[in-house]
């Protein structure tokens, strides 16, 4: 893993700058998406890597051309697409633990209602009085899978890959001639 400066290196190699940006995209450079596949690789090296240093993208350019100028105009445009990217991801977490309280409450109300409902279950039943008051008690656990799923393990990746978003947002980028 190449360093400069402290910084971890993030390695790109394009013949020219319109190879980082999204070709179905209309906009002006500054306001373009990035190419999915060269968003793909810079992310997924991001993952990779400590999140305690911070990154540096450096662009090995094989076209000759403004150098400063062609830096400026991909500087803006990273730092755009990972903030943008940063703030859908901080709404996607929201709603994903908005939907987690919500399914948590859901899910405490029918646990509590299988509970009572086992405590009630009469004697009648012979031998199949155990089984259905596991069987409600079982059901009313099995409905809490969700919302303990969300709370224990899905949040953590969707955590994570904004912080990963963030600092890419805040990356210096650096064109070096190929």
């Amino acid at each position: 893993m190449p360093a400069d400066s402290g910084h971890q290196l993030i390695e790109v190699k394009v013949q020219n700058l319109q190879q980082i940006f999204n070709s179905i995209d209309p906009s002006p450079f500054h306001e373009r998406d990035l190419d999915p596949e060269a968003e793909e690789f810079i992310v997924s090296w991001a993952q990779e890597h400590n999140l305690k240093r911070p990154f540096k993208l450096v662009v090995h350019l094989g076209q000759t051309t403004d150098r400063a100028e062609a830096e400026r105009i991909l500087q803006g445009a990273i730092r755009n697409y990972f903030n943008y990217r940063y703030e859908f991801n901080q709404r996607e977490l929201k709603q994903l633990l908005r939907y987690g309280w919500t399914s948590l409450l859901i899910a405490l109300g029918f646990l509590a209602a299988c509970v009572m409902a086992a405590q009630t279950i009469d004697a009648d039943l012979g031998q199949f009085r155990a089984i259905v008051q596991e069987g409600l008690i079982i059901i009313g656990w099995v409905a809490m899978w969700r919302p303990l799923d969300i709370y224990l393990y899905r949040w953590w990746p969707v955590y994570r890959l904004g912080k990963i978003y963030h600092r890419l947002s805040t990356m210096p980028v650096e064109i070096r001639a190929s």
